[in-house]
């Protein structure tokens, strides 16, 4: 692993000096003054010397560690200018860009902007005094300053820009609308016992209308009296949460919705209140509700080989669902969202508890290990008055609602892969770009719609589903079936498409 990864870091480029051809290699992290210190070297100039590089089309390529990889048929030329200045001058030129580019090694190592403004600070200091001693003009002294300044100005804006700066679990959340921003529906009789239902279509419905939806389910199931919620805090906390949630391809709003929906249409199918308390179905949806709050379209596999924020924050164990869970409890920290806010502290201490417990549970990397603990609990007899037995038994039913698409009809299955793909290829691109590991099936160069579900039906939801339906048997038909109906109709799908592409 340790060979693969140097080599994928490393560079090689063709020079011609003095009509010779050399050929140089360095790391894509090393700095613009060793490579050009390393051509001096080859040339046998001063370091201080001008070099200038042009390919055969006569254009000048940058010294920098991005300068494009040639071939020896077509090596950059090196140009040198030596130095026309006293010796002492270029010491003292010597001595600021020393120290320039040690404070821009320092800046790119770190997107800290605290330690930014400390590391600057000192460095320019340091400057100041040496070209002081040195009896550098004072207008070589201010052209120094705004050197660093531009250099401090591009690491900042490059650090506005990074995927996930937006992502603070310090930030306070406030909400930016008030109640009166979506009106009160009258749902009917049709459209409240068709919420119920697993093949519940989301796509007909208008962000306003699924949070009048989210807060029927809560009134219906009796949280509203459970929790003692007042029911205009409720219509607040769903507000912020839909505030939090991003315009992602898939991780966005209405996957919150469907995934909460199909929570509540397990609760009715399974008939949970008559096996767990109110208090638990609480937690079961608002887990649901808030399982991707500010997801930003990049898996965790991303936010740990990019070394992001987050991964950095949670040491790369679960750092987006980490991060959900806390930006949940931020939302709860503001009195006029927090639904849980009339009862007592050891309550709360225990539901909050409870839906960390549950997001954190959605992170695929832990699928094996919680099914294998809900299996030994069901072999060993299942006990509904076991804490342990019921948390897995949590774990699981959240589980199967974060993607269960598939157990929907298939027009309201299948656009949720197209949205899914999206936000896999828009990954995979960036991960391109950036030099980061691809996962095949986030490649849009290697992927399909078949081959993207058939395995992931196959080997992971129907033996899920199928678990999970030991327990309760009307999910064999109502949710096993019509996963087993997509796996063939995926199936069929791809050796269709193979045809096709050998017959043409």
């Amino acid at each position: 692993m340790g060979i693969a990864s140097s080599m994928e870091t490393t560079k090689v480029v063709f020079l011609e000096i003095n009509q010779q051809i050399n050929k140089i290699s360095f790391s894509k992290h090393s700095c613009s003054r060793d490579i050009h210190e390393l051509i001096a070297n080859i040339a046998d100039v001063s370091k201080y010397s001008i070099i200038t590089l042009t390919d055969k089309h006569d254009v000048h390529v940058p010294v920098t560690p991005a300068m494009p990889v040639n071939t020896e048929r077509s090596p950059y030329v090196v140009t040198v200018k030596m130095p026309c200045r006293r010796e002492s001058k270029q010491n003292e030129k010597k001595a600021v860009q020393a120290a320039i580019n040690q404070v821009t090694e320092q800046l790119n190592r770190t997107f800290k902007v605290d330690e930014f403004k400390k590391e600057l600070s000192d460095r320019l200091h340091q400057v100041e005094r040496r070209l002081e001693v040195e009896g550098l003009r004072i207008v070589e002294i201010e052209k120094c300053k705004q050197d660093i300044t531009s250099i401090k100005d591009q690491i900042w804006a490059s650090h506005k820009n990074y995927p996930d700066n937006c992502m603070s679990d310090d930030k306070k959340i406030t909400l930016k609308r008030d109640v009166p921003s979506y009106p009160k529906y009258t749902l009917s009789q049709e459209t409240i016992d068709y919420l119920k239902k697993p093949t519940f279509d989301s796509w007909h419905w208008e962000p306003n209308e699924m949070l009048s939806l989210l807060e029927h389910m809560y009134h219906e199931l009796g949280l509203v009296h459970e929790f003692n919620t007042n029911p205009v805090t409720l219509k607040r906390w769903l507000l912020c949460v839909q505030e939090n949630y991003r315009n992602n391809p898939f991780h966005n709003f209405r996957h919150c919705f469907c995934v909460t929906q199909m929570m509540y249409g397990m609760i009715h199918l399974c008939k949970l209140w008559e096996f767990v308390t109110r208090e638990d179905l609480g937690i079961l949806m608002t887990a649901a509700v808030c399982h991707d709050l500010d997801h930003p379209g990049y898996n965790n596999t991303y936010q740990i080989n990019a070394r992001t924020d987050l991964a950095i924050r949670y040491n790369d164990i679960s750092p987006l669902e980490n991060h959900h869970c806390a930006v949940a409890t931020q939302i709860l920290s503001n009195a006029e969202c927090n639904i849980f806010s009339n009862v007592d502290k050891d309550r709360f201490k225990r539901i909050r508890s409870g839906i960390t417990m549950l997001i954190l549970a959605t992170d695929m990397a832990r699928h094996a290990e919680i099914m294998d603990s809900f299996k030994n609990n069901f072999n060993k007899g299942f006990e509904f008055r076991d804490k342990e037995h019921l948390d897995t038994l949590k774990m699981v039913l959240i589980k199967c609602c974060d993607i269960s698409n598939e157990v929907r009809p298939m027009e309201v299955s299948e656009p949720w892969v197209d949205c899914l793909l999206e936000e896999y290829f828009n990954q995979s691109d960036r991960e391109k770009s950036e030099g980061l590991p691809v996962a095949p099936f986030m490649d849009r160069e290697k992927v399909t719609k078949p081959s993207a579900q058939i395995g992931f039906i196959k080997f992971v939801l129907i033996p899920m589903f199928e678990t999970a339906a030991k327990l309760f048997n009307q999910i064999e038909e109502v949710m096993v079936k019509p996963l087993q109906e997509a796996k063939d109709r995926y199936e069929d799908m791809k050796t269709r498409g193979e045809k096709a592409s050998t017959s043409s």
